[in-house]
């Protein structure tokens, strides 16, 4: 499967949505969060970053750009970077920052406002689209690689039960 597209109807589902995908993760998997401001992107990567076993406090890294979670995925130490790129004025901001060396084999990264270093960043395996709909999101999942694929392939996910 290359593609998922739902409705989510309230904050409870979107938090749903993020603890299934916290099931399908792997290290090495490239997240693009997309939507606009109260969207829900940084309400689904908090539900995604607890349901993988992460009980801290999981704060929106708008001013810092960039917040490391250590998780176990698949009995691995493994870390979720979790980038908040709206503040940035230009993508050579991201590389000046040495975010780029964050992208490897062992991290998960999850980059809210990806086009705020588009021509820096590697290509993500799932791109996820989030955009209001009345007291809810929509959500469009499309997977870009064979690791994208893969993840949407092992997702278990039924809305607004």
């Amino acid at each position: 499967m290359s593609h998922y597209k739902t409705t989510l109807q309230d904050e409870a589902a979107t938090q749903a949505l993020g603890k299934s995908l916290a099931h399908t993760l792997v290290p090495g998997l490239v997240i693009f969060l997309h939507g606009d401001l109260g969207a829900g992107k940084t309400a689904l990567t908090r539900a995604m970053i607890h349901a993988a076993g992460f009980t801290g406090n999981v704060k929106s890294p708008t001013y810092t750009l960039a917040e490391p979670y250590q998780v176990k995925i698949q009995s691995q130490t493994t870390t979720i970077m979790h980038f908040d790129l709206y503040r940035m004025l230009s993508a050579e901001e991201f590389l000046d920052a040495g975010f780029r060396e964050e992208f490897n084999a062992s991290n998960i990264c999850i980059v809210e406002w990806p086009e705020k270093a588009d021509g820096v960043l590697p290509e993500p395996d799932l791109n996820v689209f989030l955009s209001v709909a009345g007291d809810g999101r929509e959500v469009e999942l499309q997977a870009l690689s064979a690791k994208g694929i893969a993840c949407l392939a092992s997702l278990q996910f039924a809305p607004n039960l």
